[in-house]
């Protein structure tokens, strides 16, 4: 799959350098996938979760870093694509205001 904006990983990356290893990994997992569902994702990812979000649309959330940052993402399976929308402290996630603003 190819991953729409890996600046995204890196500029989180930077503000939190204890995620820079986790967010790598996952990324190279991610580059090799051909996932067609979230079936498969879960395959790799198990703790992969769908949330729907307030544009009805559903996306695709990460545990990354063991539970200590979440990754919202939104695969498009037709193009292989996945487009990192969200990088957030299980905290700032804990508080659901994310899903207001996609």
């Amino acid at each position: 799959m190819r991953v729409i904006t890996r600046k995204r990983l890196r500029e989180f990356a930077e503000r939190y350098p204890d995620a820079a290893e986790p967010l790598g990994k996952w990324e190279s997992v991610v580059r090799e996938a051909g996932w067609t569902s979230l079936q498969d994702v879960r395959r790799v990812f198990p703790h992969a979760d769908a949330a729907i979000v307030a544009s009805e649309n559903t996306v695709t959330v990460f545990n990354i870093g063991g539970n200590k940052y979440r990754l919202i993402t939104a695969i498009h399976y037709n193009t292989q694509r996945i487009f990192v929308l969200r990088l957030l402290t299980h905290a700032a996630y804990s508080k659901d205001l994310w899903k207001d603003t996609l």
